[in-house]
């Protein structure tokens, strides 16, 4: 049997945004205005107010052009996640959105702040490949500047915590989620797009973005839930 849209969009029109039903779109207006802070954050930022991101376990991470796998199935993790909330659980699309937004936020302050660049990637390949060469590729597009934190890393996480949260969604779907958002915080330093450090950079980034979307609603509850527990023991 087929899921069935809790919207049906087929109804939907730009002049129709305020309408309730599908006023819940306008949250993805915050990936323009991202992309907007990202084109200024890259273009208009002098080169030397660069930080260089750098630390000593970046040395011992290998370039492996084959997790380009999973650098790449981020998008297909973020643009899926979406779709499959925006049709069939509007309420987790909403809270992936708001994470994702204060994520955004707080990463282009920091790029606004403190702006970074890693010169972690390899000058030459050392092997060509149909791999080295889609990263040669998105290593033309995808500058190598603005990388702390890791919005790879942040995102992931957003994907994740609504996840986990959702009691339809089945145990091995939630583990495999995990696995996944693993290696895809490891390709990022194995492809060479980011330092470990901006892994470590994006996790409190998260967690703000974790406290401010589910701490009243979720954590504030199960928190209460626990000490009532508690009390009756």
């Amino acid at each position: 049997m087929n899921k069935k849209s809790m919207v049906d969009y087929r109804g939907f029109s730009l002049r129709k945004l305020t309408d309730p039903r599908f006023s819940h779109l306008l949250l993805l207006g915050g990936w323009i205005i991202y992309f907007a802070f990202y084109f200024i954050t890259e273009n208009f930022i002098p080169k030397s107010r660069f930080h260089v991101i750098h630390c000593a376990v970046d040395d011992i991470i290998p370039f492996n052009e084959y997790f380009l796998v999973f650098y790449v199935g981020w998008y297909v993790l973020i643009a899926g996640s979406l779709l499959y909330t925006l049709l069939y659980d509007v309420d987790s699309f909403k809270r992936l959105q708001k994470f994702i937004i204060v994520c955004q936020i707080f990463g282009t302050m920091i790029y606004i702040v403190y702006p970074s660049v890693q010169n972690l990637r390899p000058e030459v390949f050392p092997r060509k490949n149909i791999f080295t060469f889609i990263l040669g590729l998105i290593y033309k597009f995808d500058t190598n500047t603005g990388v702390f934190p890791s919005m790879h890393v942040a995102f992931s996480l957003a994907v994740l915590s609504v996840a986990l949260k959702d009691n339809e969604l089945a145990g091995a779907v939630k583990a495999l989620l995990c696995v996944f958002v693993i290696l895809i915080c490891m390709a990022v330093c194995f492809v060479k797009q980011h330092s470990v450090m901006d892994i470590l950079g994006a996790l409190p980034v998260s967690l703000a973005a974790e406290t401010i979307v589910y701490g009243k609603e979720y954590w504030l509850v199960r928190l209460k839930r626990r000490n009532m527990e508690i009390l009756h023991d």
